[in-house]
């Protein structure tokens, strides 16, 4: 690739991850997470936490309520534990909130969250790895709407909806001079009270739910893996197939 192509793309990077760069006063980097996208009793845990805490507000407008059955969920657990109000198993997840209410409430629609665990990666790691430091990275924050912010995105507009399993943090700040200017710089956290879960249970959760999250944004990855591998072993075999026919063919011929 061309020099000039280079810096092309990496100044585009740079320019997308502007926010969060500024946000972590300095480049906080993003805690990574092994996405294991075959545990299917991580991916259920995730996906009740997703449909309880995510799709009052945000949508999945790409994935169908019955497509949580390659995860092992039943049809029946899915209407029972799932669907709460009118929807049906073979719907789409659709937010039922109002996009004029939401756009007054937050500043702007909640975004579709079918691919969000594909669409955040960057030079920090992975989508999963960004929602995952993002979801444990609320604090309290009386200067904003909502009450909370969040160090990897500051000045979010989303509200810390796991704060009742998480409880309540203050971020504590320093100033200190980053390549010659002063900068806010997040050094640690201040529990302010606790929440239903402990820090290691919360994580856990949250793994879980960003999890779910990165198998939703293509739910045949797995298959699609095991496929790759099958036509890679077919090309290998048909390689040494026509290696040894390419020989015989032309041993007389020599």
């Amino acid at each position: 690739m061309n020099s000039w192509k280079k810096w092309i793309i990496g100044c585009a990077a740079a320019l997308s991850l502007g926010a969060t760069v500024h946000a972590a006063g300095g480049g906080m980097a993003w805690d990574k997470i092994p996405v294991k996208t075959t545990d299917t009793e991580s991916l259920q845990r995730g996906a009740k936490l997703f449909v309880n805490y995510c799709l009052n507000c945000h949508s999945a407008a790409f994935m169908r309520y019955n497509r949580l059955q390659d995860i092992g969920i039943t049809e029946q657990d899915i209407k029972d534990k799932l669907l709460f109000t009118t929807q049906k198993v073979g719907d789409t997840m659709q937010s039922a909130i109002d996009p004029v209410q939401a756009k007054a409430w937050f500043g702007t629609n909640p975004p579709d969250l079918t691919v969000i665990a594909r669409s955040r990666a960057g030079a920090g790691g992975t989508g999963a790895d960004y929602l995952y430091t993002f979801l444990r990275s609320f604090y309290v924050d009386d200067a904003r709407p909502t009450g909370w912010n969040n160090t990897v995105f500051d000045n979010v507009g989303m509200p810390h909806v796991l704060w009742e399993l998480q409880g309540a943090r203050r971020a504590i700040f320093a100033i200190e001079p980053v390549h010659g200017v002063d900068t806010r710089v997040f050094k640690e956290w201040e529990q302010i009270s606790p929440g239903t879960l402990t820090p290691e249970e919360f994580d856990k959760s949250v793994a879980d739910l960003v999890n779910y999250l990165a198998w939703m944004a293509e739910p045949t990855q797995n298959k699609r893996k095991v496929i790759g591998i099958w036509v890679l072993l077919f090309t290998l075999g048909f390689t040494v197939l026509a290696w040894r026919l390419n020989a015989a063919y032309w041993k007389d011929v020599r």
